[in-house]
């Protein structure tokens, strides 16, 4: 049972080198109870902080505290995907921050 079970494990880490390509090379190791072949996790990879692709949108709103007052504009980042989601947590830190007439959306750009 047993070796049936190493061959099997043998066979499927085969398909699966082969299916990679030659670039993926796993490493063995040694100290797992006697078992050769056994293939040591990898580490996960996490991407630089600095250097991370950015999503989101630059929200632009007009904005008013006053019905007779000038619009001024109101520049909310959002990482948000979508433009609608975006816009709407815009419109919620306008009003967090104080402005409480929102006229229109005046541009949406992606960052």
């Amino acid at each position: 049972m047993a070796t049936e079970l190493d061959e099997f494990e043998q066979n499927m880490q085969r398909e699966i080198n082969a299916f990679l390509g030659p670039a993926a090379k796993p490493q063995r190791d040694r100290t797992t109870e006697g078992r050769a072949g056994v293939l040591a996790p990898k580490a996960r990879r996490t991407p630089a902080k600095g250097g991370s692709i950015k999503t989101g949108y630059v929200v632009k709103l007009a904005v008013r505290n006053k019905p007779l007052e000038w619009d001024t504009v109101f520049e909310h980042q959002s990482t948000s995907i979508s433009k609608l989601e975006a816009q709407l947590q815009a419109e919620k830190a306008a009003r967090k921050a104080g402005f409480r007439i929102i006229g229109h959306v005046i541009d949406i750009k992606p960052l």
